[in-house]
Order: structure tokens, then sequence, then C-alpha cells
């Protein structure tokens, strides 16, 4: 019987797991943590994102400039098909109303059992502890575990380590000098999905008052120094030192870039997105009587609490009064960063194995017979279920080439095995 080790234990590396295990080859997964899946658990805290129910060639666009090769992996696991697949493993789900997908329970521990249950079924065995330190000069994988160092062999390797973000759980990019060092083109992890930290702090009463609220409705704008452009609408956090949140996220690539290249980057934020810029100049200037600033704001336009406090972050008094200033700030009020939050907060991170050093079906051309999947390679997306579906796609498309360069490949819908020829 031909063997596979998979090194990792999170959606990326069982999912490889299976698919080698349906193809009949005897799966060892080895996992530095005490238990597989930590991070995905994680996720599945505040509702399990499982995947996205938009359009597919709206969903693919997602991934930017690594869009095609994304694409190639849904080829063998699409959202709807990953549907499909959870439930298979009796977990029921539904679209919510920003169409994103969810089980029905909202939680990932029911899913991560059902799966774990059913891959020991297939044969496939699970070490935990063991946390890979390489290759040894022999090429055997070497493992740091519990009884102390030890060397294992396998017919074929799927590395599916994550990436840099939430060290706690497993993912610390240790494994980026030894593949590295054989030759393997990595690119720098960087925060994905992060936040920021301002170039001119809040101001106390701010962050006082304010730190850990959300703003919401807030529309995001931005434009980068090489004129890609976005605007959305949504909701983020004050920070103690800056923001964070969903809507910050989905512009946290093209802020990080520009910050890289240019030393700070500039989003401006549209308080009232329900109103026009007319509408709000017009409130703006309508006459007060008596009413002080803040009531006029607070009954003309709802403008009171944090989203007044935001101005006066960026306006002085004086400015305050300035009617068309104000109404242009309403409308474009600008924040600028100065550094994305370290890589260990963020949500997920970009960089790691550049997909060039693979075949398509993401084996190393420097390490024949060795496969990556998941978070460890160059790709990134916004959080949506664009995530998960992407590394549960890349370890089915990892699986299954690592089982075709095996000689054994297994007919779909079945676990049985055939051999080629």
């Amino acid at each position: 019987m031909k063997t596979a080790a998979v090194i990792g234990g999170g959606p990326a590396g069982l999912m490889a797991a299976e698919e080698l295990a349906l193809a009949g080859v005897q799966v060892d997964v080895y996992d530095a943590m005490p238990s597989v899946g930590r991070k995905f658990l994680l996720a599945g805290i505040g509702g399990l994102n499982i995947t996205h129910a938009e359009p597919l060639d709206q969903f693919t666009s997602r991934y930017g400039s690594r869009s095609p090769q994304v694409t190639h992996w849904l080829e063998v696991l699409s959202p709807s098909a990953l549907r499909d697949w959870v439930q298979g493993l009796g977990i029921e789900t539904f679209v919510g109303t920003s169409q994103r997908v969810f089980p029905a329970e909202m939680k990932a521990a029911p899913l991560l059992r059902a799966w774990l249950h059913r891959l020991r079924g297939q044969g496939v065995r699970f070490h935990a502890r063991h946390r890979w330190l390489g290759w040894a000069e022999d090429g055997s994988l070497r493992f740091s575990a519990p009884a102390g160092e030890l060397a294992a062999r396998s017919d074929a390797t799927v590395l599916a380590l994550g990436g840099a973000s939430w060290k706690k759980l497993g993912s610390d990019g240790a494994w980026l000098p030894w593949l590295r060092d054989a030759g393997v083109q990595v690119n720098d992890l960087q925060p994905s999905n992060c936040g920021f930290d301002l170039e001119k702090p809040w101001s106390e009463h701010l962050r006082a008052q304010f730190a850990g609220q959300p703003v919401k409705p807030v529309a995001l704008s931005f434009k980068d120094s090489r004129g890609n452009a976005l605007r959305k609408q949504g909701e983020f956090v004050i920070t103690e030192t800056g923001v964070e949140g969903s809507l910050v996220y989905a512009a946290s690539s093209l802020i990080r870039d520009e910050i890289a290249g240019k030393g700070q980057a500039t989003i401006h934020l549209d308080l009232l997105p329900a109103f026009s810029a007319e509408k709000v100049q017009t409130e703006v200037s309508h006459p007060r009587g008596s009413k002080s600033l803040s009531a006029h704001l607070k009954s003309r336009l709802n403008l009171h609490g944090l989203k007044s406090a935001l101005l006066y972050e960026v306006l002085s008094k004086e400015q305050m009064h300035d009617m068309p200033l104000l109404a242009q700030t309403i409308k474009a009020l600008p924040l600028t960063f100065k550094a994305p939050r370290p890589i260990d907060e963020a949500i997920s991170s970009a960089g790691g194995v550049a997909l060039e050093a693979m075949n398509d079906q993401l084996m190393l051309s420097k390490k024949p017979g060795t496969f990556c999947a998941g978070e460890m390679l160059d790709w990134e997306a916004p959080t949506g279920g664009y995530l998960l579906t992407a590394c549960w796609a890349s370890g089915r498309q990892a699986g299954r080439g690592a089982a075709e360069w095996l000689g054994v490949a297994r007919q779909l819908g079945s676990a049985q095995v055939h051999e080629p020829g």
C-alpha cells in the first residue's frame, strides 16, 4: 500500500488526507498542536462562515491576481460542491441575508467531529504534538514529538502548515527557511484581513469613550497610488491604536501594499452613506437658531455619538463651524494609517509558497512528491467564506495530485481504488 504524510491538520490538510484515503493510500496526519483544527474551531466561534452563495464569476474575482489559479482549484471543489460535501457529513447549511453560507448550528465543532470520525473510518491515522522540523539529509521527515525527535518516511507528502496568523493555534511560519533551503520560492508572509494603526493617534477622549465600539453604517473609499480603487459599505471597530473589522479587512490588502510602498495610506469614510452630498450640505446649512452644533447635527442628520466624535478628530472647533467643510468631511472623512497590525493578530496572512514554484496539481517543482495546500500558499482573499473555500479546494487539489503522482486514483463518488493502465 502507498503511504502519504499530511503535515498540518487544518481544513486543507484534512481535505488532502481524505482524498488520499479515498484513493486507497495509507495516510498519516501530523499536527504540532494537541488536537487538529484549532484555528478552524476558532473561526467558528462567531458563526462558521463556510462559503458564499454569490455567482461563481463574482466569487472567483475575490482572489485578485490569483483568481486564475484559485479558479482551477474550485474546479475540483466549487462553493456549491462544498455545501454538498458538508451536507454529506450530516451538517445542514443555509444562506444568510448577506449570501454567506453557514452550518445550521452556526458552529465548527459538529462539522469537525463528524469529519474526523469519517476520516478515522477511512483509515487515516493522527499524530498530535508532532512538530515538523524539515527534512533530514536522507530526505526523511523530521518531527519533534513527545518521545523526542523522530524521522518518518512516506511515498508522498502534503504540507498544509498554514501561514503566520494566530501563532498560538499552530500557524507560526517556522517552515519558511526549510522550504527556502530546498530551493523553493517563498515570498515573505504579511498580515491580511488585518487592522491598522493610525499615523496620528486617537484623542484620549475618543479612545476612552469609544475604543471597542463599531462604526456603522459607513462606506469606506480608498484609491492607491497605482489607481486601484475600492468603495464598500459596512462597519468597522475603533481600537486603541486605530481600526479593525470587516469593512477594513475588505480593503486591507490595498492599504497594506500602499503603506509598504509609500509609508502611509489614507482612506475616506462616508459617515452617512444613505444621504447624498447635496442632502448633507442642505441639512448642515439649515438655520439652527439657538441649538448647539451637536444638537443640530443630531436632529437634522441623526449624526451623533461616535460619528460626531470622529469629526472632531479631524476638524478643529473652528473648522466644525465651516459648513461646507463640515459637510464635505461628513461624506469623506480622512484617516491616515502608518502600519498594519502585527501578523499574529491578523485573520489570515498573505505571502508564502509562490504558486509559480509548483505545478497545477500543487506539487513543488524542486521537491517531486511534495505538495502544498492552504494558507501557506501565496494567495489571499477577504473574509466571507472565501478563505475557507480556497483552503478546502486547494487541499482537495493537492490530495488528488498526490494520489495521481503515486499512481492511484479513486472512482468519484466511491472509495474504490483502481490502478491506472
